[in-house]
Order: structure tokens, then sequence, then C-alpha cells
């Protein structure tokens, strides 16, 4: 039941359990099958030990929530506590700057499938320039739909938007208990 639970709070297909480090489908934020672009086959993001993109307390105002299927409703990143700079959390290169419809962004490719985006943010980078894991690399900015005071991380590897705390090491990992005498 609480497995079950789990599930529909993260509004997955499947919690059917990946290759690699075991990590359910659910947890990835993407089914394990479907228009996403998920493969059941897939492995699990690469092991990461990305940096926390503020300094400060670390605070999630607004989590990820995978939608239940490519065109459904959720909220496909994370909302942290940020005001003035952010960090890159890995190793990478400037793909886009600019304005989305009412919000400044900035994306950055850091190779292996895994792209972030930072909005709003404000940045003087340009497309193309390397970043290393820990540099400044933009600053809080307002738009969007995330509150003044917080910036919207959103991550995806090989084209599919995850869990961004699976690269901060903040998602538990499931665990199936067994069963007791009375029932389960």
């Amino acid at each position: 039941m609480l497995l079950g639970a789990h599930v529909l709070l993260l509004g997955s297909e499947s919690a059917a359990a990946t290759a690699a480090d075991g990590v359910a489908a659910a947890d990835r934020g993407t089914p394990a099958t479907g228009s996403s672009g998920a493969r059941a086959d897939a492995p699990a993001p690469p092991d990461a030990d990305w940096l926390w993109p503020v300094d400060g307390p670390r605070s999630v105002v607004e989590p990820f929530r995978a939608p239940a299927h490519a065109y459904g409703p959720g909220h496909r990143g994370i909302d942290i506590a940020a005001a003035g700079d952010l960090r890159a959390p890995a190793d990478g290169v400037v793909a886009f700057v600019g304005t989305v419809v009412d919000r400044p962004l900035l994306t950055i490719d850091h190779g292996n499938g895994l792209v972030t985006t930072f909005e709003p943010a404000t940045t003087t980078l340009a497309p193309g320039a390397p970043v290393q894991r820990g540099d400044v690399v933009a600053t809080t900015s307002v738009g969007g739909h995330a509150r003044p005071g917080t910036v919207h991380l959103g991550v995806r590897w090989n084209g599919v938007y995850i869990n961004p705390m699976l690269l901060f090491g903040g998602v538990p990992r499931a665990v199936l208990l067994p069963c007791g005498a009375g029932a389960c």
C-alpha cells in the first residue's frame, strides 16, 4: 500500500525497477514505457555528485511531480529558495541563453544526455561557453511560474525530465518490506 501511494504521488505509470542501481522508474520521474521517450530498458541516470546550485540553506519550495504521460500536468523540476548567484551543478557547456515567454533562461548541457535549465535566471554567458562545477553561471531573476525568491531547476536526461534530486542525493530508494502475518 505504501509503495502504491508512492507511485500515485509521483504520478508515474510504472514502478518497475530499472537497470544499474535499481532506481524505480517512478523515482526517476519517467514512465517505463510510453510516449515520453523513456524506454523500459533504459539505464538509470549516470551517478552524479552534483553541487547544490545555491549557497545557504537548501530548501525545495516546490518538489518534482512527474506527469502521468508526456503531455500530462506535473512539475518537471524543482523550485528552490534562491536569491543572488546560481552555480553550475556540474561541468558542462552553455546550450541556451534567452527569454522564453516571460522568463529568462539558462540551459547547460552536461554531456551523457544530462541537461539543466534554470529559470528565471539572467547571465552574461553565451551559448558555447564552458562552465565548471561550482562556477557562478547566473543570478536569480523574475518571471515565469517560480515565486519571487525561488528558481526553477529542471533536468532532462536523454530528452526526458527527471527528478533533479536524484543527482543531489535527495531521493530515497524505494524498499519493499515483507508482508506481515495479518496482511500487506
